[in-house]
């Protein structure tokens, strides 16, 4: 028996049957905080509207544009120019409302105007 286990071949079978149950349970704990984090209420009631643009280009431009610059383009803040590239809508909601990333404060807008404001940032 124990001459089967220092086989090579059963050494690597059971090596990569390792990293294949470790590379599930990562998998499994991703797919488990995105659907956490996509069952919060206020991040499930902004998913559910439809932002209009216009309005959240209006909210930008009062509690954005003063770091971001006017269009987004950066200022003291990063550019936020194709941001919906990088950040999921999750993730854009997240950092707007969370205040982590200081100096940028924390900013609870209502569910409508995140809404809005979302839908101005993925156009961007």
């Amino acid at each position: 028996m124990d001459n089967q286990i220092n086989k090579p071949e059963i050494l690597i079978q059971r090596i990569a049957l390792f990293a294949v149950v470790i590379l599930l349970a990562i998998l499994l704990g991703i797919f488990a905080v995105r659907t956490l984090r996509a069952s919060e209420p206020y991040v499930k009631s902004v998913l559910s509207l439809t932002g209009d643009p216009i309005q959240g280009h209006a909210i930008f431009q009062i509690n954005c544009a003063g770091c971001h610059g006017l269009e987004g383009s950066g200022r003291v803040g990063p550019s936020l120019q194709a941001v919906s590239k990088r950040k999921s809508r999750y993730g854009l909601i997240h950092q707007v409302t969370s205040g982590d990333t200081p100096p940028m404060p924390k900013f609870k807008p209502s569910v409508k105007e995140m809404a809005d404001l979302l839908n101005y940032l993925e156009s961007l």
